[in-house]
C-alpha cells in the first residue's frame, strides 16, 4: 500500500503513484493520460457536431472501428490521422503545444 503521508500537491501524488519524470512507469502514465484527453476531446467534439462515429469516419476517410478505438483511448493514433479527423471530419482546427 502506498504511503500518502506528506503528499500536499497533485504533482507529488502523481510522483508517488507513478514515479519520477523520465521513468518507464511515469512515461506510460503520461502517454495514457494524453490519450485519454484526446479521446475525450474527440468524443465531445463529435457529439457537439451531432454526428455518429460512422458519420465521422465517413467524412474523415477512416473506419468507425478506428473512431471507436480512439474515443475509448485504445491503441495508437498517427498525428496526421488525428488532424484529418478533426479538420475534415469535424471542421475544426487542432493545435499542439510542446512543453
Amino acid at each position: 500500500m502506498t504511503d500518502y503521508k506528506g503528499v500536499k500537491t497533485f504533482d507529488e501524488l502523481i510522483e508517488r503513484e507513478h514515479g519520477k519524470i523520465g521513468t518507464e512507469s511515469r512515461n506510460t502514465y503520461e502517454e495514457r493520460s494524453q490519450m485519454f484527453i484526446v479521446s475525450e476531446m474527440l468524443k465531445e467534439a463529435r457529439k457537439e457536431s451531432n454526428m455518429t462515429q460512422e458519420q465521422l469516419a465517413e467524412r474523415s476517410g477512416t473506419k468507425k472501428s478506428y473512431i471507436s478505438r480512439i474515443e475509448n483511448a485504445k491503441g495508437n493514433i498517427q498525428l496526421s490521422t488525428l488532424i484529418r479527423i478533426f479538420e475534415k471530419g469535424l471542421n475544426r482546427k487542432i493545435g499542439l503545444t510542446f512543453l
